[in-house]
């Protein structure tokens, strides 16, 4: 994990402390309570969204792609969950079919092997995004879980477009499969998750390897890319002001297929048959552009005869996955996560004490 600059540090100090404030306080700063579809805004995130704005945050596609990559991986960890347990970290590298794949696992401190072991994509439109981005959170899976994480590093566009990062998804968890005494992975507990287009490459990868020896027993998705052709109404409603822009997705989804093949379903799973796939856990975001077509996938899934547990978190946005130590309800969400994947795997051993 890279250290942060001391001005980097200053403002995640000073955002989780305001975060903090008294709620009246608070509720003053947000402004009025914002309410669609029924839905409350979190308090919370209505502030940081507000700060954004003073702040004139620009989004990825008026950032440009090197800009936009230095943006998330900071912004990653700015609310994300800090674990004060030990955590071994180790970075490796896979043969892939185009070179080296970064991996990085995680295992918390008196972890037993063979572990169960979560196969992590991160987020980040196909384009930014990277192990470092989705660092903390990973150690906080590792620990609340009890389990081991291993993230993967795929390639990006533009410089790799469609197919590459699915190619390097699919042959990273095969390739871990194949060695799983190497790695000390349980072959009966493995699972497959990743957030917004981490989640498209994790449903991926669920789907190309149901029919192998090892395979993934769960795929958990957060708020998942699943139809890149942009026809869900949530991309309507919340793709302007809640964090995740319509253009913003349009440039990634350009970078990513050059705005071709955008029904392949190895570019939208939606379209895909989904027989057969594994139990699936997901979660979307109330004012989250991606909400409906989440929800949409869950409800294939089911229809297809696949267990699935769908949960909205209601006041959520876009993102929430990386904010744990700062909004208490992406944090309960995050436990909601935790819980789902402990019960898949029936894990009983206790995380250590915080030292």
């Amino acid at each position: 994990m890279r250290t942060p600059t001391l001005a980097q540090r200053l403002e995640r100090a000073l955002a989780r402390r305001a975060l903090r404030l008294p709620g009246p306080l608070l509720k003053a700063l947000a402004g009025t309570p914002c309410r669609v579809d029924g839905l409350t805004l979190n308090p919370q995130l209505q502030l940081v969204l507000r700060l954004r704005r003073l702040g004139r945050k620009r989004g990825w596609h008026r950032l440009g792609v090197a800009a936009a990559r230095r943006e998330l991986d900071w912004e990653g960890g700015l609310l994300a969950q800090v674990t004060p347990q030990r955590v071994l970290v180790e970075d490796a590298a896979l043969a892939g079919p185009a070179g080296a794949i970064r991996v990085r696992s995680y295992r918390p401190a008196g972890l037993a092997l063979p572990a169960p072991t979560l196969v992590f994509y991160h987020g980040g439109g196909f384009v930014v995004g990277s192990i470092e981005s989705h660092d903390l959170p990973c150690r906080a899976l590792a620990v609340d879980v009890h389990c081991q994480v291993i993230s993967v590093d795929y390639r990006l566009a533009p410089e790799h477009p469609f197919p590459a990062g699915v190619e390097d998804a699919i042959h990273a968890f095969r390739a871990l499969a194949a060695d799983c005494v190497a790695w000390g992975m349980d072959p009966e507990r493995l699972a497959v998750g990743g957030d917004s287009a981490g989640g498209n490459l994790a449903a991926v990868v669920a789907l190309a390897t149901r029919g192998d020896a090892t395979r993934p027993r769960l795929q958990l998705l957060w708020y998942p890319v699943v139809d890149n052709s942009a026809g869900f109404p949530s991309i309507q409603r919340f793709g302007d002001g809640f964090y995740l822009e319509r253009a913003a997705m349009d440039w990634c989804v350009r970078h990513y297929t050059g705005g071709g093949q955008l029904r392949h379903p190895q570019v939208s799973p939606l379209f895909d048959e989904l027989d057969g796939a594994p139990p699936a856990y997901i979660q979307t975001a109330g004012f989250d552009p991606l909400r409906d077509e989440g929800e949409a996938y869950a409800a294939k899934l089911a229809a297809a005869g696949v267990s699935v547990r769908c949960e909205r978190q209601a006041g959520l946005i876009h993102g929430f996955f990386n904010m744990a130590g700062g909004i208490d309800e992406a944090a309960a969400a995050f436990a909601d996560a935790v819980a789902a994947l402990r019960r898949a795997w029936l894990v009983e051993v206790e995380p250590e004490p915080a030292i």
